[in-house]
């Protein structure tokens, strides 16, 4: 028999890709290093659990198991574009946001085509792009964020869309609404921005731009949002986008039929209606961030201010060496060396005691008194 790897190839831009890196399972942690009572902080995962109105909506909807889900969403989309007050026909949904960001590539680039995003941005930006074969065009980043003069410098005849994360992941920086604003009068109306947003929930800053509104004033925007953060709804995988009508139609042509399936959809109608469950959730980040904030502060540990659940925390050359320790120790964290940040690890807000036992092991790794 011949040996198929050296006959099958995929196509070029697809060979040449590097796969997504999750954080690592608890469950892989257990089997290699045999410790109990970890702690995850590597995910972004809202660390109080589902909502029990979420449960309770799952449970009900558990008898319906051998139904396809409702391909078109009705209920869910009609939730949404009352509560956002907009259309249900400018809405698509996705398998998780990520879902719709590759749906967004699929449907409007090919291999002519350049795409902007910023560096330090969403890992996901460059593998959908380089996926259906487009120019990726990295542009530096400024103080870890965006820097949108430079995003339109390199703007040529042969972009076609721009991806800005706000606030962006992994670092955790935020735009303004008159940076946001003043940038998109700058961009060509031809041109696709897409907006993501899905740590939006987490921001409490008068001056951010919602951008609902911003889409309704730029028709070329396309907003992401996702209920994996916020909603902690992350391992049934729900993402939207919010576009014109004329754009969510070319994004369902392409979208699989039933891409969001029906414990999903039953769980993100429940989770819009659980206010009180939004509200913990937020103010136990405020709360959690705070108190790592604190922390790093009194161990002269340098991070990254950001607007998201969780932080970016500098530990000069040694970044390695503190996450293998953390590791021995049970504490899960995200090294991002990956996003050209080798000095950095990415912390996810947990609970206070999760917060806590990292806390403590940080003060012993680095033998702070």
């Amino acid at each position: 028999m011949s040996d198929d790897s050296q006959i099958i190839q995929a196509i070029e831009s697809v060979q040449a890709l590097s796969p997504y890196i999750p954080g690592k399972p608890v469950e892989e942690l257990e089997r290699e290093l045999g410790i109990q009572n970890i702690v995850k902080l590597a995910s972004n995962e809202n660390p109080l659990g589902p909502s029990p109105k979420v449960i309770e909506a799952i449970r009900q909807a558990l008898p319906e198991l051998t139904r396809y889900p409702d391909g078109s969403a009705f209920r869910l989309k009609a939730k949404l574009a009352e509560q956002l007050n907009i259309k249900s026909s400018q809405i698509t949904l996705g398998n998780g946001s990520n879902d719709v960001l590759e749906l967004i590539a699929r449907a409007f680039l090919n291999k002519n085509d350049e795409v902007i995003f910023s560096q330090h941005a969403f890992a996901v930006y460059p593998i959908v792009t380089q996926a259906v074969g487009a120019k990726a065009v990295v542009t530096p980043a400024l103080n870890w964020g965006h820097d949108l003069d430079a995003m339109e410098a390199a703007i040529t005849n042969k972009t076609k869309l721009i991806f800005i994360a706000n606030p962006n992941n992994p670092t955790g920086t935020w735009l303004s609404k008159g940076e946001l604003k003043a940038f998109l009068k700058q961009v060509p109306k031809h041109i696709i921005v897409v907006l993501d947003e899905a740590y939006a929930e987490y921001v409490n800053q008068e001056n951010y731009p919602d951008g609902v509104r911003i889409h309704k004033r730029f028709e070329n925007v396309i907003i992401t949002r996702t209920f994996s953060k916020a909603y902690g709804l992350a391992s049934l995988r729900v993402g939207y986008s919010i576009s014109t009508s004329h754009i969510a139609d070319f994004l369902n042509r392409v979208r699989q039929p039933f891409n969001v399936n029906s414990l999903a959809l039953t769980a993100a109608e429940a989770a819009l209606d659980d206010t009180d469950y939004l509200e913990k959730s937020i103010e136990a980040n405020d709360s959690g961030k705070s108190q790592i904030k604190k922390a790093l502060k009194e161990m002269n540990v340098n991070y990254i201010s950001s607007m998201g659940n969780f932080l970016c925390v500098e530990f000069k050359g040694r970044a390695k060496f503190v996450n293998d320790e953390l590791l021995k120790m049970g504490v899960i964290v995200r090294p991002i060396a990956n996003y050209e940040m080798p000095d950095h690890l990415r912390v996810t807000i947990g609970t206070q005691q999760e917060n806590e036992k990292f806390i403590q092991c940080i003060k012993q790794i680095l033998e702070i008194k």
